[in-house]
Order: structure tokens, then C-alpha cells, then sequence
């Protein structure tokens, strides 16, 4: 399942990031890394932008950046 089919305050473990290498290393210094957990905090009415716990950070992505996620 993608990052974006998390239901809102549900935590999963990051199982792979399918994405280039550009986007890749920008996930990776917001610390989002294969192993990691991440927890869904808020979403967009429209859903396009998806709010994220990391660690203790918080990170906004949009749904075409979280769809590359997956999470299990």
C-alpha cells in the first residue's frame, strides 16, 4: 500500500521508496528512509497535499510524492 492509502493517526513502516533519484534524496534529508516509521498527521480537503510524522518532524508532501511511498 502507498503512503497516501494510510488512514489519518495510523504509523506504518516505510517498505520502499520507488521514485528518481532527485525526489529520492529530497525524501531522504526529510528523513524519510526505507525502515523509518511514519504516521499521516493531517490531509488536504481535496487530498492532494498529505502532512507527515517523521521522527519528531513534521513534513507536507503531495499526493504525487507520497504515492511513491510504500508502507506496510
Amino acid at each position: 500500500m502507498s503512503l497516501n492509502d494510510l488512514d489519518l493517526q495510523k504509523t506504518a513502516n516505510i517498505k520502499a521508496i520507488n521514485c528518481d533519484d532527485v525526489l529520492k534524496k529530497r525524501l531522504y534529508s526529510f528523513g524519510i528512509i526505507v525502515g523509518n516509521q511514519i504516521c499521516v498527521t493531517a490531509k488536504s480537503l481535496a487530498k492532494k497535499t498529505i502532512e507527515k510524522k517523521i521522527n519528531q518532524s513534521k513534513v507536507a508532501l503531495r499526493h504525487s510524492e507520497a504515492i511513491n511511498i510504500k508502507v506496510g
